[in-house]
């Protein structure tokens, strides 16, 4: 599992990963929380940073009681393949 960083002031969560800083970027406002984009560096497609990312932005969401705004193809994709998410959406 990598390492996930959330930086509130910048509205991201990062992990240092092979090829640079993979991240996901998100908006907020009041209780909602729009998630618009995913990336994760060549080097370390396909072991689950993204994933990881996304957990951790579903889990702010849930720990802060907001609804969710998939905008982010990936995140939309991530959350349609994993019901137990399905609830926080707006």
């Amino acid at each position: 599992m990598p390492d996930i960083h959330h930086d509130p002031d910048q509205h991201l969560f990062t992990s240092g990963v092979d090829g640079g800083t993979a991240q996901l970027e998100y908006r907020q406002k009041d209780d909602v929380v729009a998630f618009v984009h995913t990336f994760v560096p060549e080097a370390a497609r396909g072991r689950g940073v993204g994933e990881a990312l996304v957990e951790a932005g579903l889990a702010f969401a849930r720990e802060h009681g907001l609804r969710v705004i998939p905008q982010c193809p990936f995140v939309r994709h991530y959350v349609e393949a994993h019901p137990e998410a399905q609830d926080l959406l707006q």
